[in-house]
């Protein structure tokens, strides 16, 4: 195919057009003993221990952007998800909406980026589906991943085991996943480019969980940012988090942009940042594990959760004014992952 080439709708032959492009696209770029039965489902050799699952789906504008695109989005989303429940990604599967039209070097780069993320993880692609829709029912392409993986210990890590005095981690900088993919939508320019923090998180939280920390609770924050994350987690939890303003991390260009563009860092999504809720016994060790790993190197310590069973999260100003932090209602940036 050249590169003009693009999806068309076959006359009354749907299968045919999924079949070549499952091929000549999609089964050369995962390529992996589990894929090559080209069977309707796949038959896994599982680990004995509990298993974690979840599943989500891409429709970001535009497909690509600075430090990422849809098919490593779509890898790193399923890939952290699996990571925040402490387990140890194992298979994804992958379902494609594709819009009439779509290029098919569009399509190359978005599939090679998926299988390269996948391949750096340790994540094979398993199975999957491929669908064709009518020009402007899909906007170019929707991904839908599931991924299944191997908790790393019997430990349960999630909202309902937060304690009073735990502290609250945050792994780096925030804002910067949303604020790219806006920017490149709307073809702003800043003096410097704002990258995504697209990454997949589960080496980070291996290495943090293999420590024996007394890990509570882990959250990627993605659509709501860090604010909405803590607010679902202490509304679960019954416990109040209280944070610091001071310590969480926004870099220059992203504080700039937000000042600009009217929105609150707290709220926008990230792609490659998560909180750890640990027991303050181990807070330093959880610390030196998260700061050796590139994606923690500027992890730090934002609140601790106190006695209260209010269920608040509430946020010490840097003019030393506390407030309540709440969910945001709607989204302030749509389409961003």
């Amino acid at each position: 195919m050249n590169n003009d080439a693009r999806i068309l709708l076959a006359h009354g032959g749907g299968g045919r057009l999924s079949w070549q492009l499952v091929q000549e696209i999609f089964a050369p770029a995962f390529e992996n003993p589990d894929l090559d039965t080209s069977h309707d489902g796949v038959v896994l050799g599982l680990p004995k221990s509990q298993l974690a699952f979840t599943t989500d789906s891409f429709v970001v504008r535009p497909l690509f952007f600075p430090g990422g695109d849809i098919g490593k989005l779509a890898v790193c989303g399923t890939v952290n998800d699996l990571a925040m429940c402490g387990a140890k990604p194992l298979y994804l599967s992958a379902s494609f909406i594709l819009e009439e039209g779509l290029e098919i070097e569009i399509l190359r780069r978005a599939i090679s980026s998926m299988a390269e993320t996948a391949r750096s993880v340790g994540v094979r692609i398993v199975t999957g589906d491929t669908k064709v829709v009518e020009h402007g029912k899909a906007d170019q392409m929707f991904i839908t991943t599931s991924g299944v993986g191997a908790l790393l210990s019997d430990r349960r890590i999630g909202p309902k085991q937060v304690q009073p005095g735990d502290q609250i981690i945050l792994s780096g900088d925030i804002g910067r996943h949303g604020i790219a993919v806006m920017a490149q939508r709307e073809g702003l320019a800043f003096e410097t480019t704002i990258e995504s923090d697209c990454a997949p998180l589960s080496g980070i939280v291996a290495t943090l969980l293999a420590t024996g920390a007394d890990v509570h609770c882990l959250r990627d924050l993605t659509r709501g940012g860090l604010a909405s994350a803590l607010v679902e987690i202490a509304s679960t939890s019954g416990r109040r988090a209280a944070i610091r303003e001071e310590d969480i991390l926004v870099s220059e260009p992203v504080a700039g942009a937000c000042e600009l563009l009217g929105l609150d860092p707290m709220y926008v999504a990230n792609e490659g940042r998560f909180i750890a809720f640990v027991s303050k016994r181990d807070v330093d060790t959880a610390m030196s594990a998260l700061r050796s790993d590139p994606l923690g190197k500027e992890a730090r310590v934002i609140g601790e959760v106190g006695s209260e069973t209010d269920g608040l999260v509430t946020l010490r100003t840097v003019s030393g004014v506390d407030r309540v932090v709440e969910m945001f209602t709607g989204e302030q940036l749509p389409r961003i992952c």
